[in-house]
């Protein structure tokens, strides 16, 4: 078969064009609202909460799932995330960039929640950990391109924030063009719910999820403040960090994709909250700036593990409850996200190490429910009941 008639393929060009455009809006943000809007931790976290309202609202795609189909739905996403990432520099204040801000923000995250809903239908459950650990791996890639770019740019070239913006933001929208035409319109094997649902079997997934997007806010919105806040890392410096992350992530994802297609989920999450609990109790207390990039690079290696909530969700679910449940699953990642960064960003004006404290309690909270998932997860065996570092599924399927 021919790659343009692989969904795998179109699925890895949107993480690719996502992952761009975004590596270069957040690499460049805190640099950039520091130098040219002269903004504090209280500004960061407005605008990084204004950033989760969007993603607050992704159970708002299966209402438009009704007059337009996933995969174009998609491409449109990633040519909005491509406008806003490109409208960014011309704006330079507090306004303005809330403004672009939540431009960028709506096409990324209805794109990252149709990636997630076609994966997840077009792929099978049986190669799907392997198929997004090499969508982990793509976008690693290019932000690897983004970050060697804004080092260079920065470093050699001189090139101004505007410019870079512009660039990162219109290959998105171009990219997306192509696919639209380049592609065909995949099938999906099942048909979609048109309508929101909650179900009490999926509970567990919806728990991992919300804590996900809670602890996830500590280290995107205030990890990499610290560096710039508290060491005094240059753009050029941030974005050396971020292509050590991706650079290391790019090979570990598709193992970790392995893992879990072997393994399971269960102790691949157990892996990453123990990881998270030790990483973010250091961060409280750091004061050498190399530790706290060792500590930034691991965390963001840790988060290559996150895919395995999606994975279990996939071993499940009811195959029509997909699409809607990837919507309301964003949404449900989002509600602390929303609050989240304002409530931390007039915290860490009285104490830094109390914002990254609570991240060590939400990464043992995930601990406790990584434990609930059963080591064979499936439709009647959603939950296990943990038994030291075992588990006792539960359910009709629970004995074999």
């Amino acid at each position: 078969m021919h790659r343009l008639h692989q969904p795998q393929t179109l699925l890895i060009l949107l993480a690719v064009l996502g992952a761009l455009s975004f590596s270069v809006w957040h690499a460049l943000l805190n640099n950039f609202v520091v130098e040219r809007a002269g903004f504090t931790g209280a500004e960061i976290g407005i605008l990084q909460s204004l950033r989760e309202v969007p993603g607050f609202l992704a159970f708002t795609a299966v209402f438009v799932l009704l007059f337009l189909r996933e995969q174009k739905f998609a491409l449109l996403s990633v040519g909005l995330l491509g406008a806003g990432v490109a409208a960014t520099g011309f704006w330079p204040t507090p306004l303005g960039l809330y403004i672009t801000t939540i431009l960028m923000s709506v096409g990324f995250h209805y794109y990252y929640t149709l990636q997630q809903s076609l994966t997840l239908q077009w792929i099978d459950k049986q190669h799907s950990p392997i198929v997004m650990g090499r969508q982990v791996s793509a976008s690693s890639i290019a932000a690897l391109v983004a970050f060697g770019s804004i080092w260079l740019c920065t470093e050699v070239l001189s090139v101004d924030y505007i410019w870079m913006y512009l660039t990162a933001g219109g290959l998105a929208a171009a990219g997306a063009l192509f696919a639209w035409f380049a592609f065909p319109q995949f099938p999906h094997i099942v048909p979609q719910h048109k309508h929101l649902l909650l179900r009490r079997r999926y509970w567990l997934y919806y728990a991992l999820t919300f804590m996900s997007g809670a602890r996830r806010q500590i280290f995107i919105v205030f990890a990499g403040f610290l560096m710039v806040e508290k060491f005094g890392f240059s753009a050029a410096n941030i974005a050396l960090l971020f292509l050590i992350n991706h650079a290391v992530n790019a090979f570990i994802a598709p193992t970790v994709g392995r893992l879990i297609a072997r393994f399971g989920e269960r102790l691949v999450l157990i892996f990453e909250y123990l990881g998270l609990i030790g990483i973010f109790t250091t961060y409280a207390f750091v004061t050498d700036p190399r530790l706290a990039a060792v500590l930034y690079v691991l965390d963001h290696m840790l988060f290559a593990m996150a895919f395995g909530i999606k994975t279990y969700f996939q071993k499940i679910a009811d195959p029509a409850d997909i699409a809607s449940t990837s919507g309301v699953s964003f949404t449900i990642n989002h509600v602390a996200a929303v609050v989240i960064p304002v409530v931390l960003g007039f915290v860490w004006l009285q104490s830094p190490a109390l914002v990254f404290l609570s991240g060590t309690a939400m990464a043992g909270i995930s601990l406790l429910l990584a434990l609930m998932v059963p080591p064979r997860p499936g439709p009647g065996a959603e939950v296990a009941i943990p038994v030291g570092l075992g588990a006792a599924p539960t359910g009709p399927r629970a004995v074999e």
